[in-house]
């Protein structure tokens, strides 16, 4: 009967500790730092050629075909590309 009664009270103590809401992160709000070290590139493409969003120079998805650097405005379009990039480079 006691082990019951000292087990019903270390789950109690472990459900409650469980439960306590996590401690709240502050991020910074300025990303001018990570924005001046970011290497600008002059991109073959003015527009993503799978989905035809604007390119960016600071653009972090890039694939190099035939010697020409070309942006991405995501990884799935990248992939894309990856797969068939003549097909797209004729456009």
């Amino acid at each position: 009967m006691k082990s019951k009664i000292i087990l019903t009270a270390l789950l109690s103590v472990s459900l409650f500790a469980c439960g306590q809401e996590t401690p709240k992160v502050k991020h910074k709000k300025s990303t001018a730092s990570s924005k001046s070290t970011a290497k600008k590139v002059k991109f073959a493409n003015a527009e993503d050629p799978i989905c035809h969003m604007k390119t960016e120079d600071d653009m972090k998805d890039t694939a190099v075909y035939k010697n020409k650097t070309y942006g991405f405005c995501s990884s799935l379009c990248k992939d894309e590309f990856k797969k068939n990039p003549e097909k797209y480079v004729q456009k």
